[in-house]
């Protein structure tokens, strides 16, 4: 959220967010009204007795009103138990709703990732930002309806009594509020660079993190020590103007709350000795004069919570209202994949691919290309991430809106240079893709990609791979991703720049499988390396966002454009680099 976004305290958006908690807020209304109702006899019963011990009255006269103020006081308690269970039922309920429709949104996109907010602050304000929004829906809500209707109900008590009090006191309460809006126009520009600077300090630190390494290695951690110091001391500046924020309010409105308490005791007392009103009268107004603005003062003291409640509820917002894709309750019908007629860009501004038509059958299809001609979005396109901005993307001749998600994932595999080992046993691993996956299956896997005898070696299938791979190599993660997927037995395979920044051996050994799955699956390969497709059914050639040109690696070699002259680059760049480790070698 930006600054330049008002920030609504009763928000009609943030109101929906949490359905159904309108009538706990109702009811905790309803109970502190009551509450405030059994004060108000009690302190009444009370005045009586005093008055009666001031008349003299006898042992007797003070029954009733003792009675009453006993039974008062026992029905506040129960009264209080059930506002504080309310507002805590409350609590839960929108925390586990909100956590809910958060996971469930992040699991609706699918493939694709939220692209306006970084995995921290994404973290962030599902976990403390929820959290804050817990406040705002069982705290601030229902203090701001009974903030509303309790001046009310006082009034039409004490107006019977003494008019003239009791329109004083009312007409001091609206200063709060105006306090409130006078603080809240200097509060909306602190809380919306609060959040800001929150989840910018919780990127830099996971940042740092992550890259720890190549800090160490660059001896650059002492510089970036220093700019997570400035991001620190950034967060503290902006903590230190919440906190005076809060002060100034709290000052200001006890000012005000004290004033008006002040204003209307002195009438009572006014009152009292020019003889329109009793000393019970008098006692009993200004006893409950502060009543008219306790509620407001103890609504201006949650006024922080529901700023930052609010600012969270509209990240929290923007996310659920995250566009994401369209899809079907159908099944998926046998047949190819086929790019048609697609055009495709992410801002609007530039097409990231131009009128491409691809099919992708069964056997090996290859797209490739130089940097940013296209082939990642091909990809986003084709596991369902991405939607043409033009045209269609048919599997089996239906479009993605004509079956379910599920359905397609259960024919889909993607293997990446980055796909993701969970920090799980091996076993586990394999369980995500198949969950009743044998040993027997596991080992078959394993050897397929030549890693049978590393596992049973080095502690079999509950092997716990630690966070982000450390304890395996590169090639060995890719291969154990290939091996996980290999147990899915799906009808789609797409190697996404599969073979990338790893040793020789591992990429021999993904492409071996990548031939052998090509007899039963469509495989979908986009490669860098063109030496890599050689052996593909169908090659396309990305330039810029088109298809250039298509064929068999044969026939591409035959046209001797683009693609020829790429291949033969590499091929060049390749056979040197053999004869300079030879000539290595030999010295």
């Amino acid at each position: 959220m930006t600054g330049k976004k008002e920030i609504d305290m009763l928000d009609k958006d943030l109101f929906l967010l949490a359905k159904g908690s309108g009538r706990y807020i109702a009811a905790t209304v309803v109970l502190s009204v009551v509450a405030m109702l059994l004060n108000m006899a009690v302190t009444a019963c009370i005045c009586n007795m005093i008055a009666l011990a001031a008349e003299g009255a006898e042992a007797g006269g003070y029954v009733i009103p003792a009675a009453l103020a006993l039974a008062g006081v026992i029905l506040r308690i129960p009264t209080g138990i059930a506002v504080n269970r309310i507002k805590a039922s409350l609590g839960a309920k929108v925390r586990k709703e909100l956590r809910t429709k958060t996971y469930d949104k992040i699991v609706s996109l699918g493939v694709r990732t939220t692209e306006e907010m970084s995995m921290a602050g994404l973290t962030q304000v599902s976990m403390e930002g929820i959290e804050q929004l817990d406040l705002y829906y069982s705290n601030y809500l229902p203090q701001f309806f009974f903030s509303v209707i309790a001046p009310f109900v006082l009034f039409s008590v004490c107006v019977f009594i003494d008019w003239r009090t009791s329109l004083v006191l009312l007409a001091c309460v609206p200063l709060i509020p105006l306090s409130i809006i006078a603080v809240s126009k200097y509060a909306k520009r602190i809380f919306a660079k609060y959040w800001g600077k929150y989840t910018a300090m919780g990127d830099g630190f996971l940042d740092g993190v992550q890259g720890l390494k190549e800090l160490k290695i660059y001896k650059a951690d002492a510089r970036y020590h220093e700019k997570m110091n400035e991001k620190a001391e950034e967060f503290r500046k902006i903590t230190m103007k919440v906190l005076v924020m809060q002060l100034a309010s709290t000052t200001i409105m006890d000012l005000v709350a004290f004033g008006g308490a002040g204003a209307g005791i002195a009438l009572a007392v006014t009152g009292a000795v020019n003889g329109y009103l009793t000393p019970f009268e008098a006692l009993f107004l200004i006893l409950v004069a502060v009543e008219f603005f306790l509620p407001l003062r103890a609504l201006g003291s949650a006024f922080h919570v529901a700023m930052n409640g609010a600012s969270a509820g509209k990240k929290i917002k923007a996310l659920l209202d995250a566009k994401q894709p369209v899809w079907g309750k159908g099944e998926v019908g046998d047949g190819d994949v086929e790019l048609r007629n697609v055009t495709f860009s992410y801002d609007g501004s530039r097409d990231v691919l131009k009128n491409v038509n691809m099919t992708f059958s069964k056997g090996i299809t290859a797209i490739v290309g130089k940097s940013g001609s296209g082939k990642s979005t091909a990809v986003g396109l084709i596991t369902g991430a991405l939607r043409p901005s033009d045209g269609q993307v048919l599997v089996g001749g239906k479009t993605f809106d004509e079956f379910s998600r599920e359905s397609y994932y259960s024919r889909l595999a993607v293997v990446s240079y980055n796909t993701y080992i969970f920090n799980e046993s091996v076993r586990d691993n394999f369980r995500m893709a198949k969950n009743d996956v044998s040993d027997d299956e596991i080992y078959s896997a394993l050897k397929k990609v030549d890693l049978a005898d590393f596992v049973r070696e080095n502690g079999g299938p509950d092997k716990v791979i630690t966070e982000d791979a450390g304890n395996i190599s590169g090639g060995q993660k890719q291969r154990l991703a290939l091996a996980v997927n290999l147990v899915a037995d799906k009808d789609i395979y797409v190697f996404d720049e599969a073979t990338s920044n790893i040793d020789v051996e591992s990429e021999a050994v993904i492409m071996e499988n990548i031939d052998a799955l090509s007899k039963k699956a469509a495989v979908v390969v986009i490669s860098h390396r063109l030496e890599n497709v050689v052996k593909a059914d169908k090659i396309y050639f990305l330039n810029d966002g088109a298809v250039e040109e298509s064929g068999t690696h044969s026939e591409l070699c035959a046209k001797g454009g683009e693609y020829a002259a790429l291949y033969n680059t590499q091929k060049e760049l390749e056979q040197g680099y053999l004869l300079y480790a030879k000539g290595g070698a030999a010295l």
